[in-house]
């Protein structure tokens, strides 16, 4: 099963990729880790591409399509894969598919997780990050000063992107770049519509009834 995961800042996309891969035991493509390790692994691609983040560029679409070339053809990826984070654009979705068909290979779904500007703003505003074991969570309207991570104990902080100017820019950014990713999938016949309003649970098993 070959999968594309979709849904705004906020919507739970990093949750509900860890329990669809788990269901159906398909690799895990987050292009942010494979970034990360090309970089860290001095790989040539890793080599490329820090030398756009060291001048604070954006690293080409190329490149990044090649790092996720390089993983799909591995053992790891032999039962399928779930794209998390790409495409984000209806460029890179175009690019992406050209680079599958090379391999023999097209996307069988893409779930987009839709839930309302409301919630999503509540959810990243009300978000915390612990400063020693790095576990994310939510305050739930709790003040910072009583509240310490759950995991660890360790003391809480807010990220300067999730504060509510910072995430309302992220969302008009991120509708606009993505509303023609999501018609292109809709007229191939390969989006599916899943509510992401509930608990995690709630959200899992709709997306799993749909696959």
């Amino acid at each position: 099963m070959r999968l594309i995961l979709l849904g705004a800042p906020g919507a739970g996309k990093g949750t509900q990729a860890k329990n669809i891969v788990s269901k159906y035991d398909i690799a895990h493509i987050s292009t942010g880790d494979i970034l990360r390790d090309e970089v860290k692994n001095n790989t040539d691609l890793g080599i490329k591409a820090n030398e756009y983040m060291k001048e604070g560029k954006l690293v080409p679409d190329e490149l990044i399509i090649k790092m996720i070339s390089n993983i799909i053809v591995k053992d790891s990826s032999k039962n399928g894969f779930l794209m998390d984070g790409f495409p984000r654009t209806l460029v890179q979705a175009e690019k992406f598919d050209e680079m599958l068909a090379g391999h023999g290979l097209s996307i069988n779904k893409v779930v987009n997780i839709s839930v309302d500007n409301v919630r999503l703003l509540k959810r990243l505003t009300s978000r915390r990050v612990c400063s020693s074991c790095n576990n994310t969570c939510s305050i739930n309207g709790s003040e910072d000063s009583i509240m310490q991570c759950p995991s660890c104990g360790g003391e809480l902080y807010r990220r300067k992107d999730d504060r509510e100017e910072v995430i309302r820019h992220r969302l008009e950014v991120y509708q606009q770049q993505t509303r023609p990713l999501i018609e292109y999938y809709r007229e191939k016949g390969l989006l599916i519509e899943v509510d992401g309003s509930g608990s995690e649970a709630e959200v899992t098993e709709r997306i799993l009834s749909t696959l």
